[in-house]
């Protein structure tokens, strides 16, 4: 399956890594936190690991790490404004319940 990302979570991606004046792309992973277990991470990326699968949509590369992919298979992100709050969502099919902070998660 992969992971997608939306129109509006590339541009928003390309704007970041235009404004940071370098990088190959955006990390999506997860580590242990919260009260549900994961949370996800995001981070920019200069340089492959070994163990990486890329993901590439709408002109962004979406790096994911093989540990990270089996909880992240399917997950498309997006970027939404709401009032005055903006930020990205992750919609993850794998997810079977989350917090009620929407911190964290666990499948």
């Amino acid at each position: 399956m992969g992971i997608s990302l939306t129109e509006a979570a590339a541009d928003r991606v390309r704007t970041f890594l235009t404004n940071r004046g370098k990088g190959i792309g955006l990390r999506l992973g997860i580590k242990t936190s919260g009260c549900s277990g994961l949370a996800y991470v995001l981070e920019f990326v200069d340089e492959l690991n070994p163990d990486d699968q890329v993901f590439e949509q709408h002109g962004v590369k979406i790096i994911v790490d093989a540990k990270s992919l089996v909880y992240l298979d399917g997950t498309e992100l997006d970027f939404a404004k709401e009032g005055l709050n903006e930020g990205f969502k992750f919609n993850n099919p794998n997810v079977k319940d989350q917090c009620g902070c929407g911190e964290s998660f666990h499948v």
